[in-house]
């Protein structure tokens, strides 16, 4: 796989990229927040977080990474299946970074776990969705050799 961070920055500690456990729960909590934050959205209430710490490793399953032993990162992934593969496929639910630790390669840390997580499953690819405005994640995406979508449109209904 290519180098996916910056090249010139030496991380004194490699992170470790682990599945969540019911222990983690807070910091996954924390680090939810921490995106809805970087996308400008409003954070999950106190419902939605009992739901997300219920559903953790029933609906999905999280994993957690770390830097120094402070979490640093995380990803939320389930299964779906392609009819024409006829194998399921990993969906990328989330993969967020804290921003003071994306120079430590901690993106790239939990986007290989995933990648070797989808292969563990037998999965026949892993998708997800990028936001327009997130350069930074499309940058990191397209150097990991990420094929943009293009003739698919993402729709949702609100229930």
């Amino acid at each position: 796989m290519p180098e996916l961070d910056a090249p010139h920055v030496a991380p004194s500690v490699a992170p470790s990229v682990r599945r969540a456990t019911s222990a983690d729960t807070e910091a996954i909590l924390q680090l939810v927040d921490a995106l809805a934050d970087y996308e400008s959205l409003t954070r999950p209430t106190a419902e939605a977080k009992k739901r997300l710490a219920a559903d953790m490793g029933k609906r999905f399953d999280a994993w957690i990474a770390q830097v120094d032993g402070k979490s640093a990162g995380y990803a939320f992934v389930f299964e779906t299946y392609s009819s024409f593969l006829a194998l399921p496929t990993l969906y990328l639910e989330d993969l967020f970074v804290l921003p003071e630790y994306r120079s430590r390669k901690v993106g790239l840390a939990l986007f290989t776990e995933m990648l070797e997580e989808a292969k563990r499953r037998g999965c026949g690819r892993m998708e997800w969705t990028v936001l327009d405005w997130n350069e930074l994640a499309i940058n990191f995406y397209k150097r990991a050799g990420a094929e943009h979508m293009k003739a698919w449109h993402h729709y949702r209904i609100v229930l």
